[in-house]
């Protein structure tokens, strides 16, 4: 359910690409300091987007630097570092921990138990920094399973709770801007799970399990999901707006109005070429 909220590289200047890619090479560097090498593996660009809208927002000093690691172990890679890439970083790792954990329970993967188990001891300091946080990821991912076991026939409530936990992840501090920043995070949850089950259907159809579209018990309606996904993600657009960004606001733009839709696309794409032969 993670990884769609990337960029569009293709429309990304050369310079928008480096900027993305230090603010990403960066969480990934505060992932290994702050938990350990395994847990790097659960990374994702969307914390990477969470670190910029945040930068954006508060605009930190930055710490830049360039490292060697396993993924490039040859050309040296640049990386930005400031409080909200490493929250960012934490967010990743918790975020991580309970997917891994989810898969585990509720499909009985292996190797998604391997990974929780090894994630599993760098979970509690980071719930320790952040408790509202991490209790919001733990309750929502529990009433997000209860939901999905009972086959809820109503998307719009497996989508809220994943909504919820996004919400609180979006708001680093109770401030002014906390409201908006919830309201935007709302949104984007609801988009994620939506456009996750949009992507997944047949293969879930195929499998037996479940997808929110699929316990609706009406067959396939593109159309229908599309709504859904244009309305949730104007939401999440009419909060983001109300932010004064500067800072990057290009590259954000970039993400929430181009890349978040890439994957839907290729989707639709691949479903015409399917037609047409």
């Amino acid at each position: 359910m993670f990884g769609y909220v990337t960029g569009n590289w293709g429309e990304l200047s050369k310079e928008q690409q480096d900027r993305y890619r230090g603010v990403y090479c960066g969480i990934c560097r505060d992932i290994r300091l702050q938990s350990s090498k395994i847990s790097q593996m659960g990374l994702s660009y969307d914390m990477a987007f969470l670190a910029l809208l945040l930068m954006s927002l508060y605009e930190p000093e930055e710490q830049v630097g360039n490292n060697a690691c396993l993924l490039h172990p040859v050309k040296r890679r640049p990386w930005v570092d400031n409080e909200y890439i490493r929250y960012s970083a934490d967010m990743n790792v918790a975020l991580a921990y309970y997917n891994f954990l989810d898969d585990w329970q509720d499909d009985g993967k292996l190797s998604a138990k391997v990974m929780a188990q090894a994630m599993g001891k760098y979970y509690p300091p980071i719930a320790q920094r952040y408790p509202r946080q991490c209790e919001a990821i733990e309750r929502c991912m529990k009433r997000l399973s209860e939901l999905e076991k009972a086959n809820c026939s109503n998307p719009d409530q497996p989508a809220s709770a994943f909504g919820d936990l996004m919400a609180e992840l979006m708001v680093y501090r109770e401030d002014l801007w906390a409201p908006t920043l919830r309201e935007m995070g709302s949104a984007l949850g609801r988009f994620i799970y939506l456009l996750d089950g949009v992507l997944d259907y047949d293969k879930d159809e195929k499998k037996g399990k479940y997808n929110p579209f699929l316990a609706m018990g009406k067959g396939k309606n593109p159309a229908r999901w599309e709504e859904y996904l244009v309305l949730t993600m104007g939401r999440c657009a009419q909060a983001f707006e109300r932010l004064p960004l500067v800072q990057d606001k290009a590259l954000l733009d970039n993400i929430l109005y181009s890349g978040v839709w890439v994957a839907y696309r290729g989707k639709e794409q691949k479903e015409d070429h399917r037609h047409d032969r």
